[in-house]
């Protein structure tokens, strides 16, 4: 029998720090930045709401996503990622075993609705600024009165 094997990860949250693009010997572009992110509310034996926990996740983006992450986001920055989660393990100096869990960044997504670009998710190329949307109809925006539901095609 074949195993399964699935590693996806989406999260939301805000960011902790505004991320620092680095470079590494070769020249790839990578940041490491975390986010916060609040845990669901839960009932009490009384029925209250509970204080949410945070949870601080540490994130790693590569080349275009770091490039993105790095340009458009900066510390407080509402964002939605999709990734993988990845472990490391390392001897540190006094020969103590280290581990590091962490999400490798596959996309970025903005989230704010007052972000510049909402709704725009990291491309292959970064030559161009964010696309500006509007929250508002222009005034050429052409609607159609669709009063009889027999048209709508669901």
């Amino acid at each position: 029998m074949a195993s399964l094997n699935l590693n996806k990860v989406v999260l939301a949250g805000h960011l902790t720090a505004t991320p620092e693009l680095r470079q590494t010997p070769n020249g790839v572009s990578v940041t490491t930045f975390s986010i916060a992110i609040n845990r669901r509310y839960s009932k009490n034996a009384d029925g209250q709401n509970q204080n949410s926990n945070v949870d601080f996740i540490t994130l790693v983006a590569w080349r275009a996503q770091a490039d993105f992450i790095t340009r458009y986001f900066k510390k407080g920055s509402a964002i939605c990622v999709t990734g993988s989660i990845q472990t490391r393990s390392w001897t540190d100096q006094q020969g103590a075993k280290r581990y590091s869990t962490e999400v490798l960044v596959d996309e970025a997504y903005f989230v704010d609705s007052n972000t510049q670009g909402s709704g725009f998710a990291a491309q292959d190329s970064f030559d161009t600024p964010a696309p500006q949307f509007s929250s508002s109809p222009s005034a050429s925006a052409q609607f159609e009165d669709m009063s009889n539901d027999d048209d709508l095609p669901f």
